[in-house]
């Protein structure tokens, strides 16, 4: 009957339909008359009932929404690329299970797995029918009776589609949890590893992740480029000697690397949060390494000086790089130690916190705070599509208990969580500015670290979206007395800001048209670039367990000298988990939804987003920022062919608009 009732509709009736867009003729509410005004309030009443603060058990203290709204909800075609991978995911899998890795399933076990993957296939099979059902690709415009009658079928077949992923997700644990019971150390080798990939490629970094140019290379173009900061004298705690620094550079003293700013430190204390944790009887193990990098004479890359894997140097030596065979297993041991630290570090402090949790305080407060035709929530709005159902379905099914954080990283899943609510609430949001944050950390002069692609990448990005903001905002705030005047834009800075509300730290009064300019892009970078820095390298370099993983096996070296490669080989988690790390990590680092500079609907009959012709007309502020984007991505192909290792995570085209991954 609900289908039946919407023949009837008219097809402009989009409020009805519950297809949002922004504002025909944005106003600001001192700009309205009085019952405009009083409109803007009721509706900014109603919306409050449905967009709720909570606090996640999860994670405590931190403010998230209260269930995820109907207009949070992801489009079609965002389930038919995360079930596409999903289901890629799966044949992977089976392939797997074919090769000489996982041996000794029994008769039970084997009559489990074949059963999960029948019903892996049923799943494939209605996936595909509901695909070529809605003609996945073919994401027509047109503004038709048939096409808005279909966004009833569309949205009872979305549920569908969320139930096949969940049972999607059920299928992967069943076959995972019957390869854990036939899991066997004697099982581990860089082979074995490597043949967790069968219908996937091998990622590069499998073979190179030895290297120690690709250790250091990860400080600056890998998942967490956040860290790597200049020093100007040795921390007390990590004892490094003039000895230690001229055997790993040559033809250099330590002073002078140090007064020419050409040393630079990654520093894992804030993981002393974290608690050990036991998988299937298993010890695990976390670290809180120190890793020392230079910038040799002569040179513009970065090489790595020493490593000590624990903060307090009487029980953990300073190791350094060694090719000789009684030391360079131990040197290899110590970088496993820094690659886990940095993986728990991304994460849970960069990624989780930094990306996703921001995100959805702001994109809270906005919804509760301005009005649908205050221009900001048209601004705004698109770079939160999927945020808040995202965020819900990592709580529930990600790390949580028993979920993928709580099985191949180190810590207690409790501790993980603790920690990604602490990277959270000690998110300073003006440090944070892409600018303020490589100043912080001394990483912000070419000259002093020439090969930095994220932070080269991103400053493009973030000026191409700090100008299209620009002329965005100045169309609307004819000067600062209007920011001040706002009185929607004060509530949502006190709103973002509050202890009781968003938490966000150092969120100021807002008093001037380009102070609120930086705060839109900060904004939209984190939701769109920054998130795509630091998820999008989780499938290319994150994949491959041996190379970056989440947890230790063995607990860190105290010494270098006398280990072997099978001692090596003891730190990686067992095959299974890794297969478990393989699966979760591919799927977040494969879906690319809508990019940077698209703003459509998310609901058929997918209309453009704007209607304000002052910003959608062919030369106006919309046009030219889909151009400087189009002249970034020009750029960044430019600079890859100049790389050695092409940097591709910020090339707008591969920029989602929200954080919806």
């Amino acid at each position: 009957m609900l289908f039946e009732s919407k023949k009837h509709l008219s097809p402009s009736d989009e409020n009805i339909l519950h297809i949002k867009r922004g504002a025909a003729n944005p106003s600001l509410p001192q700009d309205d008359t009085k019952s405009a005004r009083q409109k803007r309030k009721q509706q900014i009443s109603d919306t409050r009932e449905i967009y709720q603060w909570a606090s996640a058990e999860a994670l405590p203290g931190v403010p998230v929404a209260n269930g995820v709204p109907s207009d949070d909800k992801p489009s079609i075609f965002w389930w038919f690329e995360v079930l596409n991978t999903g289901i890629a995911i799966i044949t992977n899998i089976v392939a797997v299970i074919e090769k000489p890795i996982f041996t000794g399933i029994e008769n039970a076990g084997l009559e489990i797995i074949n059963n999960a993957i029948n019903r892996a296939n049923q799943i494939s099979n209605k996936v595909e029918q509901l695909r070529k059902k809605h003609g996945a690709g073919n994401k027509s415009d047109e503004d038709s009776l048939e096409k808005i009658i279909s966004e009833a079928e569309q949205s009872h077949d979305m549920e569908k589609l969320e139930n096949l992923a969940s049972d999607l997700r059920d299928v992967t644990d069943i076959i995972i949890n019957v390869l854990k019971a036939v899991d066997t150390a004697e099982t581990k080798s860089l082979e074995s590893y490597q043949n967790l990939f069968q219908t996937f490629e091998i990622p590069s970094t499998a073979y190179t992740f030895l290297d120690d140019s690709e250790f250091a290379r990860l400080r600056v173009a890998g998942p967490n480029p956040m860290l790597l900061k200049n020093i100007k004298e040795i921390p007390e705690n990590f004892p490094i000697t003039n000895g230690h620094y001229a055997s790993s550079i040559a033809n250099d003293n330590l002073s002078d690397a140090l007064s020419q700013g050409r040393i630079f430190l990654c520093d894992y204390v804030d993981l002393n949060i974290l608690v050990a944790g036991v998988w299937e009887g298993n010890a695990k193990y976390v670290y809180q390494p120190m890793a020392l990098f230079a910038i040799p004479p002569n040179s513009s890359s970065l090489t790595p000086v020493a490593i000590q894997c624990g903060q307090d140097p009487t029980r953990y030596p300073v190791m350094l790089p060694s090719t000789q065979s009684n030391k360079n297993w131990g040197w290899q041991m110590a970088k496993f130690v820094v690659q886990v630290a940095d993986c728990n570090y991304h994460e849970l402090f960069v990624h989780l916190a930094g990306t996703h949790l921001v995100s959805e305080a702001i994109a809270v407060a906005t919804r509760r705070n301005l009005a649908e035709v205050h221009p900001l929530w048209s601004l705004l709005v698109p770079h939160f599509e999927g945020t808040l159902f995202i965020n819900n379905l990592a709580v529930e099914t990600l790390i949580n208990k028993g979920g993928p954080i709580d099985a191949f990283f180190g810590g207690t899943i409790t501790s993980s969580q603790l920690a990604a609510a602490e990277g959270r609430l000690s998110f300073d949001f003006y440090r944070k500015m892409i600018r303020n944050d490589l100043i912080a950390r001394g990483v912000d002069n070419a000259s002093k670290l020439a090969e930095y692609p994220y932070r080269d990448d991103a400053l493009l990005v973030w000026d191409a979206i700090h100008d299209w903001v620009s002329e965005y905002i100045k169309t609307y705030y004819k000067d600062d007395v209007d920011i001040t005047n706002d009185n929607e834009l004060k509530n949502w800075v006190k709103s973002i800001a509050s202890a009781k509300e968003g938490r966000i730290l150092d969120f100021k009064s807002i008093t001037s048209r380009e102070q609120l300019i930086d705060v839109c892009t900060m904004i939209i970078f984190t939701a769109s670039a920054q998130h795509a820095a630091v998820n999008f390298p989780q499938r290319e370099m994150m994949s491959f367990a041996p190379a970056i993983t989440g947890g230790g096996w063995v607990a860190a070296p105290n010494n270098q000298d006398g280990h072997t490669k099978k001692i090596w080989l003891d730190y990686m988690p067992p095959m299974s988990l890794a297969l478990l790390q393989q699966s979760s990590l591919i799927l977040l680092g494969s879906v690319y939804y809508r990019p940077l500079g698209q703003y459509q609907t998310n609901r058929l009959p997918y209309k453009s987003w704007f209607q304000d012709t002052s910003i959608t007309q062919s030369e106006g502020p919309l046009a030219r920022f889909q151009a400087a984007l189009r002249e970034v991505e020009k750029r960044i192909i430019e600079r890859n062919q100049q790389r050695m290792h092409p940097y591709h995570y910020l090339q707008p085209s591969l920029i989602p608009v929200s954080t919806n991954i």
